[in-house]
């Protein structure tokens, strides 16, 4: 069984990735990102998934993004947007997207890959209910795969590296109904962009699209609002 790098956001999206690289054959080692994020608690939920999915390995990773700024994750002076319609939420990059996130977090995974002799990645990036987000978008993937067979000795010896990002078309009811099939308990899982304690706001656009998204599944929502 291959080897496999997988991010690890304790999010819906990215268990059930976690979930769909097992049940492709991998051997999954988990990267999580401590990254000066307000959602803090979804590292939490990130060692819940790991432990109950099961990695070989699962690693948190500090990096510091809030000394940047520029993300309402990041600065708690940015107020993170409420209440949101789908149609507002698709209008522009909300303020809510970290600059360069992805690729930050994509590099460390390489890196990790090629510590531990893998050549494939993967990640929950999502293109259908976060397409304002630069780096979720199948180009983005298409051309960091490319980056990361120029800029390592595995890549440059084999053109072997992957990046898998499985989801990147799929709707929310449908990762969802993915997530049930495969036996992701959703309940392990956190979204939300500004929780209260260890319960999700029920408000960001985060959680109204995982909310319609269990509704349009027809599967029972158990995220636990404030």
């Amino acid at each position: 069984m291959p080897k496999a790098v997988v991010c690890l956001s304790g999010g819906l999206d990215s268990s059930t990735t976690l979930a769909v690289c097992k049940e492709l054959g991998f051997r999954p080692y988990a990267v999580s990102f401590a990254y000066g994020q307000r959602q803090h608690v979804e590292l939490e939920a990130a060692a819940r998934v790991a432990k109950a999915i099961g990695v070989i390995e699962h690693r948190i990773i500090t990096i510091d993004l809030g000394q940047l700024g520029g993300s309402a994750l990041t600065d708690t002076r940015i107020e993170v947007p409420k209440d949101r319609s789908e149609a507002q939420m698709g209008d522009d990059i909300p303020i809510t997207y970290v600059p360069a996130r992805n690729t930050i977090f994509l590099s460390y995974a390489l890196a990790y890959a090629e510590v531990i002799g893998s050549t494939d990645i993967f990640i929950g990036a999502n293109a259908v209910d976060y397409s304002g987000y630069p780096d979720c978008r199948p180009d983005y993937i298409a051309c960091f795969e490319q980056l990361a067979n120029l800029a390592t000795a595995i890549g440059r010896t084999t053109n072997a590296i992957r990046i898998h990002a499985p989801l990147i078309n799929d709707s929310k009811a449908e990762i969802i109904k993915r997530a049930v099939a495969l036996g992701v308990d959703l309940g392990l899982t956190h979204s939300c962009y500004d929780p209260q304690g260890d319960l999700a706001c029920g408000h960001c656009d985060s959680c109204l699209l995982r909310s319609a998204g269990f509704r349009d599944a027809g599967v029972v929502d158990p995220t636990r609002y404030a």
